[in-house]
């Protein structure tokens, strides 16, 4: 009897901290979830190739294979391999990484940086071998 008791008591450990595991994991993956969703100060990345320019805005083919619009203000930056360029130079096809604020549907650019966007880039992807951090820095102020 008492073995079957230690036997019973092992399994529920078991159970125990089997449970005690996925909650950790679960809770790990909603962190880093908000992580990518938040990217820096409230900045969203959108990255992929340029489907769409117009004076107004610019609609991202993403890395996730969504189309993304995001608007352009008097502010809005436009930079390749770290020096400004003009807007009208964009062309549809061009790698791309869109720093925006705002929420799906209403972004607004900060920094539209091209031929940045490796492929396969996740977002908020900052390895990418143009993201310029110190000029990123400067627009979340």
């Amino acid at each position: 009897m008492e073995a079957q008791y230690i036997h019973m008591s092992n399994d529920m450990n078991n159970d125990m901290n089997n449970v005690i595991k996925i909650v950790i994991r679960l809770a790990l993956a909603a962190g880093l979830s908000l992580g990518l969703l938040v990217a820096h100060n409230g900045m969203e990345h959108v990255t992929g190739t340029v489907a769409k320019i117009s004076d107004t805005s610019i609609t991202v083919n993403t890395t996730a294979g969504k189309m993304v619009e995001v608007a352009f203000d008097a502010k809005t930056t436009f930079t390749k391999a770290s020096q400004p360029f003009a807007k009208a130079d964009i062309k549809v096809g061009e790698r791309v990484v869109v720093h925006a604020a705002g929420e799906p549907g209403k972004y607004v650019a900060h920094i539209v940086q091209l031929g940045v966007a490796a492929k396969g880039a996740e977002h908020g992807d900052h390895s990418a071998p143009d993201h310029n951090k110190a000029e990123h820095g400067d627009h979340h102020k």
